[in-house]
């Protein structure tokens, strides 16, 4: 089994790789300066969101998310991009985040709050479960979330063809009973994937992984808590509109 699989996309198993010749002359990756990323890309979509949460505009929706997704694609698949691909795709995907949020808080009072909050809580709690030993990442229940998450994704892309003929997906969208059941399981989706960030991250120290990986590891991060805290967002509305 490859050494590195998540369902993230930029947890690829041939992004972690060992430094080998071609990269003797790099410093390899540290933990330090993974956290020190993240939190540099932490900042970068707070100040953006911040910026289209004042001016909400469907030009910073559609932009911030269509870019956004490209450079994750990009620095998927050319690893070395990820020093600059990372802070755009956080710069790019808080101005989408913002509008977002925007729009929820129109009609919610208070819900963008108490989904930060929640989704700060849910990274911490998983953080000391992962550190606590409480939950061991093993290849099965590696094997598991990628399942689970491939699956949640094959939904979505279903709900997204369907709009376009005028189909909504109840249980998506609405706020009964199945539906809060089925986004309280995304989100169960969602935080299973950071204790397979987190794990990611740790290999990748360990074996030496080029120093750029440490943007990697950010973007990889950040690209699941974006998830995370859309899917907070969501529940709480279906709850706010029962």
């Amino acid at each position: 089994m490859a050494l590195f699989q998540s369902s993230n996309p930029v947890f690829k198993s041939d992004n972690f790789k060992t430094v080998l010749d071609n990269y003797s002359l790099e410093q390899p990756m540290t933990l330090q300066g993974a956290i020190n990323k993240s939190i540099l890309l932490g900042l970068l979509v707070v100040a953006t969101s911040a910026i289209s949460f004042l001016n909400p505009s469907m030009l910073f929706l559609a932009g911030g998310a269509i870019g956004g997704f490209i450079c994750v694609l990009i620095a998927s698949f050319k690893p070395q991009t990820a020093p600059w691909t990372a802070p755009l795709y956080a710069v790019l995907e808080g101005l989408a985040l913002g509008t977002i949020s925007a729009m929820y808080a129109a009609q919610f009072h208070g819900i963008v709050l108490n989904a930060v909050l929640g989704t700060f809580g849910v990274f911490f709690a998983m953080l000391f479960i992962y550190k606590s030993g409480l939950v061991k990442v093993t290849d099965k229940f590696r094997a598991g979330v990628m399942m689970a998450t491939f699956a949640i994704f094959f939904v979505y892309m279903i709900s997204i063809v369907l709009s376009f003929f005028g189909i909504h997906i109840p249980m998506m969208h609405e706020g009964s009973t199945l539906g809060i059941v089925f986004s309280i399981g995304v989100i169960a989706v969602a935080t299973m994937n950071l204790l397979l960030d987190f794990d990611n991250i740790e290999r990748g120290v360990r074996n030496n992984s080029p120093a750029y990986m440490e943007w990697m590891s950010a973007l990889g991060l950040l690209v699941t808590l974006v998830w995370l805290y859309l899917e907070i967002l969501r529940l709480l509305s279906k709850l706010r509109d029962r």
